[in-house]
């Protein structure tokens, strides 16, 4: 079967990814039939050999040296290294074996190599940042002057465009170390520990004689994911292990044409769930040439505020229609209470362990997984509000006909000045999320999604762009406030939410400077 997307005029191919749950398996040999307990019994001794021979490698190589190596790109010899992260190893010569006694395929030992390689390969990033900061060290860390915020910046690549506050949190990492240990750290691998491997199989890293996924003939939301598992948690020979076939039944969102790709399985609470990769054709966002824009603006009380503009043959911009706002004041409020009884269960923990008390341990155990779950509800609230708010600004964009979103950039901004609750719940906004989810579903559509920078957005007034007033409310003219800006104009008179000529300036920002937009090979325009 052909794994080549077929593509038409105007098209793309998107890479999108669906999760599912593998429920049964059939050992293909024998016909025994596997419950899901015992599918994901034999999932997890496949896990656990991968992950043993994994954080080997890790632990074997976290250093700067094979770092460096690994992100050079060239082997000693000076040929390129691989795409793969298991085929640079094996060129390096990093190599992996399974515990003494235990009998495994080499495409066990690809996956574990290709986890390995894929955590050795990110840490380069950080490795480059903390070097930079510790080249760079200010004389007062807790506040950079101008002139060593410059510095710093132009000492990290791509540092014009890295967000404060990652630099700020890798400055207090190094001090919190300096406090700790009287000295300050030589590079991020005194800082970090080699990072925990995940219990996962990266299937990717297979060919056939380990894994295949086929699709139904004849029903299309039907596949057939085959692979091979160990029938006992040390298999000794190869007899040990046997072809399984597991029935997987496809959601919705996985288009018929979708091109399906090898998944990788996670073991999460006694089951198992395979990320399924997929490919299928879309319209081509255009990076210019856009007409019609909605514009969005975050906001403090209000999570998003949008609205669509035109813009007209003689250069003119006008709004379409007064825009919309997407409030989650609710969820914010049980975030923000989550993330309270989160902080209050950590001090509890912390307090036992200062004690030093082995009858408190049992206590200590309940709370350490109470903070387990209430850290999981937190995770799954941020991950439907980031679904919910991405999916309201595209259907936004699709019923105003927009063929591009212009979002403002808030990558470096950090809390602060409006109140303690105003500054806690910014500081858990889920902008990143919100911002990724969005792209994926306007890919969907062929509408891009930009961003913008968000200086004087709210600052100056969407119709003259002169500085606005800005005050409580509308019927409080006089007093200082946030929420209503007025335009001092007379001759313009505006007023509104600020929210609502933010959004106008970030549509209007776009449109006029589209032929300026950059494209990211990983993030689009």
């Amino acid at each position: 079967m052909s794994r080549r997307l077929p593509l038409g005029e105007g098209e793309a191919g998107r890479a999108a990814c669906a999760r599912v749950l593998l429920r049964a398996g059939v050992v293909e040999k024998t016909g025994e039939a596997l419950s899901t307990a015992v599918l994901a019994r034999r999932v997890g001794w496949t896990v656990d050999l991968v992950c043993a021979m994994a954080a080997e490698l890790l632990a074997e190589h976290w250093n700067t040296a094979d770092v460096d190596t690994l992100a050079s790109g060239a082997d000693p010899g000076g040929r390129k290294l691989p795409s793969n992260a298991w085929m640079a190893l094996r060129r390096l010569g990093w190599t992996a074996t399974p515990a003494r006694g235990v009998r495994v395929n080499d495409r066990i030992v690809r996956m574990a190599q290709e986890q390995a390689g894929r955590a050795l390969r990110s840490a380069n990033w950080r490795a480059g940042l903390t070097s930079a900061v510790l080249r760079t060290w200010p004389r007062d860390p807790d506040k950079r002057t101008p002139q060593e915020w410059d510095q710093v910046r132009a000492a990290i690549p791509g540092g014009e465009y890295l967000p404060s506050s990652v630099i700020r949190s890798r400055t207090r990492q190094v001090v919190s170390f300096e406090r700790r240990n009287g000295r300050r750290a030589a590079d991020v691998f005194e800082l970090e520990p080699a990072p925990r491997v995940a219990r996962m199989l990266l299937l990717a890293a297979c060919d056939g004689q380990q894994a295949t996924i086929e699709r139904g003939e004849d029903d299309r939301q039907r596949a057939l994911l085959r692979l091979q598992l160990p029938t006992r948690p040390d298999p000794r020979t190869y007899a040990d292990w046997a072809w399984v076939a597991c029935p997987i039944t496809l959601p919705p969102t996985i288009p018929p044409n979708a091109i399906l790709h090898l998944p990788t399985l996670r073991m999460t609470d006694a089951k198992v769930r395979a990320d399924l990769a997929y490919t299928h054709p879309v319209p081509q966002a255009r990076r210019i040439g856009h007409t019609v824009a909605l514009g969005v603006d975050w906001g403090l009380g209000t999570l998003l505020s949008a609205g669509a503009a035109r813009l007209h043959d003689d250069g003119r911009i006008t709004t379409l229609g007064a825009g919309a706002q997407f409030r989650a004041a609710g969820v914010l409020a049980k975030q923000h209470r989550l993330r309270g009884i989160c902080e209050r269960l950590h001090a509890k923990t912390d307090h036992y362990t200062r004690l030093a008390d082995q009858s408190l341990d049992a206590k200590a155990t309940v709370l350490t997984e109470e903070i387990r779950r209430v850290s999981e509800r937190r995770s799954n609230l941020n991950d439907a509000l980031a679904w919910s708010a991405a999916r309201w600004s595209v259907d936004q964009a699709i019923a105003a006909g927009a063929t591009v979103i212009y979002l403002e950039d808030l990558r470096s901004m950090e809390a602060g000045g409006t109140g303690r609750t105003h500054n806690t719940r910014m500081s858990q906004t889920v902008r990143g999320q919100i911002t990724d989810r969005m792209r994926h579903l306007a890919a969907e559509t062929g509408i891009a999604v930009v961003t913008v920078p968000a200086r004087n957005t709210s600052k100056h007034c969407p119709c003259c762009l002169t500085p606005l007033r800005h005050r409580k409310a509308p019927d409080r003219p006089t007093t200082a406030g946030w929420k209503w800006a007025i335009c001092p104009n007379t001759e313009c008179g505006w007023q509104g939410d600020r929210d609502q000529g933010a959004w106008r300036r970030i549509a209007a920002r776009g449109l006029t400077h589209q032929n300026k937009t950059v494209t990211d090979r990983a993030n689009g325009p």
